[in-house]
């Protein structure tokens, strides 16, 4: 495009005009230009594109993390041995969170179970004593059981149950009355349920009127709940102390141990000179 600048003439001979850049460091000499690219070459150039990529992979990889820990799985570690044989001091656990509904974090609502519990499954739970604690134990209660204890024999339904996966220690601690009053609520008051267990009617009233570790109920579980207790049968902080877990308190069921040491010994770097090969990736039943 062209400019006719003042003066100018038509195309018949007139004098034309164009339009030149102005150039801003007209007036610098050559040895002044020069200096001026020495300078500007010797500045450092600070090239951050790696860092930003590196940001973007971090924050996409902890988003991936922290939804397979929501919805999928979830680590634990076994402080205590209310589950021995079943699980050890010392293991370390993947929980699958998605087979009874995974919680949706800060809503308070669950996905879709894949199955309901059965009874016989190892869960982990939030204690209801209190929330910030997780519990593991075997579930032998579901909604509707009719649940007693006889010398140490559990019995649903009227009918004694064989747990292989039983073992008996030495009690650390010996439970009192008030530890059970809580049952009391729950007990099945009836001449049939009084005299369908092993031992008679006298054996049933003594277990319902002076309930202690062995010998409890029967009891009912209601609508939403469950009733477990641990594998470790004379050591386990369980429901016959404080009650029933409801349903909503469920967090998953365990996978395998994925690691697992002895945590008893007296070695400062135990976690690695007293790794437990044979249970890394043993499944729990």
């Amino acid at each position: 495009m062209e400019l006719m600048g003042n003066g100018a003439h038509g195309d018949d001979g007139g004098m034309r005009q164009e339009a030149r850049p102005v150039e801003p460091y007209a007036h610098l000499t050559d040895a002044q230009r020069a200096a001026a690219l020495r300078r500007l070459n010797a500045r450092p150039r600070v090239r951050l594109g790696w860092l930003w990529e590196w940001a973007k992979v971090f924050t996409i990889a902890v988003g991936l993390f922290l939804v397979v820990r929501a919805f999928f799985v979830e680590a634990y570690k076994i402080p205590t041995g209310s589950m021995e044989r079943t699980l050890l001091v010392g293991d370390f656990l993947l929980v699958n969170k998605l087979l009874y509904g995974a919680e949706v974090p800060f809503t308070g609502r669950r996905l879709p179970a894949v199955r309901a519990p059965h009874r016989g499954d190892v869960v982990v739970f939030q204690w209801p004593e209190d929330l910030s604690k997780n519990f593991v134990k075997r579930l032998v209660g579901l909604p509707g059981d009719t649940l007693a204890m006889r010398d140490g024999v559990l019995i649903v339904n009227r009918r004694p149950l064989r747990e292989r996966y039983v073992t008996r220690t030495e009690p650390d601690v010996d439970p009192t009355y008030e530890d059970f009053r809580w049952q009391r609520d729950y007990l099945v008051r009836t001449a049939e349920a009084r005299g369908g267990g092993p031992g008679g009617p006298a054996a049933s009233l003594e277990a319902a009127d002076h309930p202690s570790r062995n010998n409890w109920g029967p009891l009912i579980v209601p609508a939403a709940s469950y009733f477990v207790l641990g594998d470790n049968r004379d050591n386990s902080l369980d429901s016959r102390y404080w009650g029933f877990v409801p349903d909503t308190l469920l967090r998953g069921r365990p996978l395998f141990v994925y690691y697992s040491y002895a945590p008893d010994t007296t070695h400062a770097l135990a976690w690695i000179t007293d790794i437990r090969w044979r249970r890394l990736g043993q499944r729990i039943r």
